[in-house]
């Protein structure tokens, strides 16, 4: 059997892997809660977070959250919110222009959920570039608004939130 030497050299001489090798996961940080939170205002956190540390400030972070919610309705029409942030920093808006990157397991409109009084399930996923090597904190935050609150953890169900650190 003949042996193939790439580029004409020795496997002992190769030193580097090609350009282009990225995506692989560095590391990976998990967050979970089954506490029940109710909203009836503003955005508010869910005590849903995880806190990782990139090793590079070029690599990316994918947050990935999913977790049981009940928009219960106390009116006629009622809606509700969540997002995702980064630090301080809202990266994922249902109503806002990052909706690819939020599935509800029910029929929503564009800007809220409506007549929601059985559980459902939210899932959120993010390709974040927080170009920095300090720690950060992704979190969940919900909102409730016209004749409603927001439920997550109804009935006590665990969710989770997972921050994948991978090489650029």
């Amino acid at each position: 059997m003949a042996i193939i030497k790439p580029n004409n050299n020795t496997l002992s001489a190769i030193t580097a892997l090609p350009a282009g090798v990225g995506g692989k996961v560095l590391q990976v940080v998990e967050g979970t809660s089954s506490t029940q939170h109710n909203n009836t205002g503003g955005l508010a956190d869910i005590g849903l977070s995880v806190a990782i540390t990139p090793s590079s400030s070029s690599n990316k972070v994918l947050v990935v959250a999913s977790f049981p919610y009940r928009l219960h309705e106390t009116e006629y029409y009622a809606s509700g919110q969540f997002v995702l942030l980064r630090d301080s920093t809202i990266i994922v808006n249902r109503s806002g222009s990052t909706a690819q990157d939020f599935t509800v397991e029910a029929s929503i409109n564009s800007v809220s959920w409506n007549y929601h009084n059985n559980a459902t399930r939210c899932n959120i996923q993010k390709l974040d570039s927080p170009s920095t090597t300090s720690a950060i904190t992704y979190k969940v935050q919900s909102g409730s608004f016209v004749g409603s609150d927001v439920q997550a953890f109804w009935n006590n169900v665990a969710g989770s939130i997972v921050a994948y650190e991978v090489a650029a």
